[in-house]
Parts: structure tokens; sequence; C-alpha cells
């Protein structure tokens, strides 16, 4: 409960897990400079939008929402806002150019700074701090070291690795989250360990291209003279959080088809922890496009790599992104991705319709834009080749006894309790009997679709071990 004088703050996150993990970071932050959170708007003292850049439609996003909150602020001139992640990376100046009423713009390099900016705003007045990349130091602080605000008890996220090397161009990251950097491998585990001691059970690896982490590492100790044979040591390092004691599931997001290697598919295989779901971005079915894409990889390279995942890994989930309607995209270029997403047939797919981001090489592809009407009749089509194959998929889980991680009550319906399998399939429970989140059970699937499934609960397995610090004041 806040007391009188205890300011309050609201946090709206835009984007990917990377953002969501930013805004856990932002919100720990906060708390620890004295605020409480607030359930609305309308009832804070600071709002924090921390915002996106990957669709088209971010921008607008973001100045619709700061409209709403001019109202607010012009009702309550004390209040604070703050516009923080990617879009504010990249437009800087911009966002208080077009939204004066905004308080502090920080970036995706200086989290760490939100409160004490907050604070200088106060003093001072509006603040624009936009670092170019990471500084060493901020390195070693970001983010294991941050006060932290989960959403939930038993599952979190741990940053392995921040910004990319990669020059895909249609993707803004590598201009907002700067060149890579991986975090020492012991630091990592420290932190899962914490975790683990938390009641924490299932972590996710969170990097912009993560089975490339600690080839950036490898580099550095060559260059200090080391002999060091430069590869990627995410096989390891999953092994490494895996054997943790008290983590029971690994997932990681996202690879990168060109960067996987054999030793990540057996480590998969081999260790019981590590989720066997594999997200493999596709993006596109055509050699052409993907050349024009800058992706790395073909085709042909692609569903090799898928096959040889799925001849290693036992009952294994694969899913994808896809982009429709890039640049140069010709029918034929669509029909070879129908037919590789049909041979590929996944579990489940994001697809996307092409959205030109300034600062891309293919923002500049003008002349090769596809029409709205193709990309929207394409799009359709895709839709249902993907559902056709997760509904075949999801279809051959019923009649199986499948271990689930209950997740809460479901916002839709609440005598439904939604779970989770290694897999990362969604698992309705019609059940009288209420599981703590973050407890695992078995279950047994009778009906699929192809976004989730329905199952019974046969069996509970354990529920949760939460370990909360309680603070000891000293008596005189």
């Amino acid at each position: 409960m806040s007391t009188p004088n205890q300011r309050q703050y609201f946090l709206r996150t835009f984007g990917c897990q990377m953002n969501e993990h930013d805004s856990e970071r932002i919100a720990g932050l906060m708390e620890a400079d004295g605020m409480q959170r607030a359930e609305c708007p309308e009832d804070a003292d600071v709002v924090v939008l921390n915002t996106c850049c990957i669709r088209e439609n971010a921008d607008n996003k973001l100045y619709g929402h700061l409209g709403q909150l001019k109202q607010l602020k012009e009702a309550k001139p004390s209040m604070q806002i703050a516009v923080a992640g990617c879009l504010a990376q990249k437009d800087r100046d911009l966002i208080r150019a077009k939204a004066a009423h905004v308080d502090v713009v920080f970036g995706t390099h200086n989290v760490h700074r939100a409160a004490e900016l907050l604070n200088h705003a106060r003093s001072f007045g509006p603040v624009v701090e936009i670092l170019e990349e990471a500084a060493v130091e901020d390195n070693e602080a970001f983010p294991s070291a941050l006060p932290t605000r989960r959403e939930s008890d038993w599952a979190a996220w741990v940053t392995i690795q921040i910004g990319c090397d990669n020059s895909c161009a249609f993707c803004i990251v590598p201009s907002v989250r700067g060149p890579e950097m991986s975090r020492p491998l012991e630091d990592i585990k420290a932190e899962v360990i914490a975790l683990a001691r938390q009641g924490v059970s299932e972590i996710t690896l969170l990097g912009q291209n993560v089975n490339s982490y600690g080839r950036d590492l490898q580099l550095q100790r060559r260059k200090q003279g080391e002999q060091a044979r430069v590869k990627p040591l995410f096989a390891e390092l999953l092994r490494e959080v895996a054997a943790v004691d008290g983590i029971r599931r690994v997932r990681f997001t996202s690879p990168h088809p060109k960067d996987m290697r054999p030793e990540t598919f057996e480590a998969m295989a081999e260790v019981d922890e590590v989720c066997n779901h594999l997200h493999f971005p596709l993006q596109s079915g055509s050699d052409k496009v993907l050349a024009a894409m800058r992706r790395g990889y073909t085709a042909e390279r692609y569903l090799s790599r898928l096959a040889q995942a799925r001849s290693v890994i036992d009952d294994l989930a694969v899913t994808t992104d896809i982009i429709v309607g890039f640049p140069g995209e010709t029918e034929d270029d669509f029909e070879r991705t129908l037919e590789v997403a049909a041979e590929a047939e996944f579990d489940s797919a994001f697809t996307f319709v092409f959205s030109p981001r300034q600062g891309t090489q293919a923002a500049k592809m003008t002349q090769d834009f596809v029409a709205p009407e193709v990309v929207g009749e394409r799009y359709e089509r895709l839709r249902v080749v993907v559902e056709r194959s997760a509904r075949a998929r999801h279809r051959g889980r019923v009649g199986k006894l499948e271990e689930v991680v209950i997740e809460g009550v479901s916002k839709r319906d609440p005598d439904v309790l939604s779970s989770r399998t290694s897999q990362n399939k969604l698992v309705h429970l019609r059940e009288d009997v209420f599981l703590q989140p973050g407890s695992y059970a078995q279950a047994l699937v009778t009906e699929a679709s192809a976004h989730y499934l329905r199952g019974e609960l046969t069996e509970i397995i354990g529920t949760p071990t939460r370990r909360r610090r309680i603070p000891v004041v000293a008596s005189a």
C-alpha cells in the first residue's frame, strides 16, 4: 500500500521480449527509487512508454499515446512523461519536437539511468539522453545488476547478449541496439542461480541473435594474445544454465539460421531441461528474396538445417517468422515461400506484411514495393498454408500426456487454466481445482485447434517454491 506522498509510476511496453525485459528493469529502478506501480496512467505521477520501432505504425502508436497523455498532463502538471526504447533511440530529439510535453527521452543503452534522468528532469527540466553504444561499464551493470520487477514469480528472462552484427535489409535493430556484446558466461550462470534460489523454474535466454553468443568474447581473448578458437559458445551456455539446481525448463529466442550449429542441436537433444521447441525464422522461401534480405542462407540450406534438427531432437516443435511482400517479391518468389512453408510443416508462424523502416536498406527500395492489395492476398494464402500445418501438428498431440506448467487463469474464461508444454504449446484446462501459476502437472490432450490445445488434468507434479527476502531491522 502506498503512503500519501509516495509517487506512482505506470509503464507501457511495446514490442519484443527484449523490450519486455528492459521494462522489468525500468520498473525495478522505479520501485528502488521509492515509487509504487499504478494500475492506469490517470493514477500515475510518472508514465514511461518503452517503445519499439520494428513495425511501420510504431510511430503512430507512440504519438497517439502521447496525445492522450498530453491531456492528462494539462490536468496534472506535475506528471512526468518518459519515452524509452528503440524508437527513442532512433528518433531522439524528434520526439520532444513533436511532443514538447515529454520530460525525458532515453534509449536502449542507458536503461540503468531511468530513475536518475527522471529526478534530474524534476529539478532542471526536460532531458534527452541517447548513447550511441553501450559502454563497457554499462555492460557490466546491465542487465544482471539492475533491480527487477518481474511479472512472474516462476519464469524469468535472462539477457545473454545485446546488439546484433547482422545486416538484414529489413531490420532496424542493429541501428538502435548496436553491435553484438555478449555477457560473460559466469555472470549469466550467477544470475540464473540467483533466480532459481528465488523460486524461478523456467528461464528464457534472450538475445537478438542468441546462437552467436560468445563469439565476440572469443575474439576479445584472441586480441589479448590468448589461444582462442573463434566460435559461438551457445551450446556450452545451454548446458551450464540447465545444470543449475531448481531450473526445470530452459528456452531461448531468437536464433539465426546461418549461425545454427550441430552442437546446439546436440545440447537440445541431450539436456532434458532444454525445451524441445525451436523458433527458426525463415523470412522467405525464395533464394532471390533471401539474398536481397541479406539473410546469409538459401532455402535449401534452411530446410537442411531444419531436417538435421528434427533428426537429432526428439518430438521437436518448430515455429518461424515469414515476411510477405518484401520489395521485389514476385508471384514466383511467393510460390516458393508457400512451398517451403508447406514442406517445413511449422507448428506455428508469425507472418508479417513488409513494413519499411527509415534507416534500413529495404526502405530505399521504393521502386520495388509490392502493391498493398497483392500483399494482402498473398498474406491470406500463406495463412491458410501455415494454419493447415499447425492443425495437423496439433492433432497429432491429441491423446498424448503432456507435462505442462500452469500460467494462470485464462483472461477470456475464469473457469479455464492456461498452461504451456515444453514445446511451447498453449493448453487450456477446464478444472475445478485451482493450481498456482508455476505449478507443474500432467495433462491429457483432448482437443486441438491451429493455435492451442485443450486438455484434462491427470496429475499434479509439483507446486512452485517461492523464496522472498525479508528485511531484518536490528533493534536499538
